[in-house]
């Protein structure tokens, strides 16, 4: 998936915001940026794994942030499910 088919979807911005989705199985994709810490990213990374949800890492920081239609960097997203 590429971001552009990502704006056009639901989602929530952030590592809090996308560790709560994937708590709340409410994630169906997430991306995390290529230029994370790994130390940040892996955790997610597992929580991710665990629920079975996709990851997309080709992404920096920047160019998430930009796709959310912030104006700061981001670390993280997820697409959530349709209702």
């Amino acid at each position: 998936m590429t971001l552009e088919e990502f704006k056009k979807g639901n989602f929530v911005v952030g590592m809090k915001e996308t560790e709560r989705a994937l708590e709340k199985q409410e994630a169906a994709l997430v991306f995390i940026a290529s230029d994370c810490d790994e130390r940040i990213s892996l955790p997610l990374m597992e929580a991710c794994s665990a629920s079975g949800v996709p990851v997309e890492r080709q992404y920096t920081k920047k160019e998430i942030g930009r796709a959310c239609g912030i104006k700061v960097k981001a670390a993280s997203a997820a697409l959530l499910k349709s209702r």
